[in-house]
């Protein structure tokens, strides 16, 4: 958004009153306007080119997180051909595959010596 200037403000209020049929002379009251206005000026102008920053922050996380989630969702083919996989990830040919416990007949084969009193 482009910034508003100094007196900006201060002449679109004086503006809107004379139509209403309020005029604003110089003098105390009117200065409190003006320094009014021009703060509030300030204030808008601030916060305009603050919410920009964020907006350009977020939006860089946000390219972040797609391009992370693109590289672990791609397939294998265009994760060759373009960026390496993810720091950490082994390739499926060093995973371990099979069950990481005990089969259940190898639990019922051997017998505890608990079991072995009860008979």
């Amino acid at each position: 958004m482009k910034k508003i200037d100094a007196n900006e403000l201060y002449k679109n209020l004086s503006g809107f009153l004379s139509a209403n049929g309020i005029e604003l002379k110089e003098g105390a009251y009117s200065e409190r306007i003006r320094q009014g206005c021009n703060s509030l000026t300030e204030v808008i102008n601030t916060t305009q080119s603050t919410v920009a920053r964020a907006r350009d922050t977020v939006d860089r996380g946000f390219d972040q997180l797609r391009q992370t989630i693109h590289n672990a969702t791609a397939p294998r083919s265009a994760r060759a051909a373009g960026t390496p996989p993810p720091a950490g990830s082994a390739p499926r040919s060093a995973r371990r595959t099979g069950p990481t416990r005990p089969s259940a007949s190898a639990k019922t084969s051997a017998k505890s010596p608990r079991t072995a009193r009860r008979k």
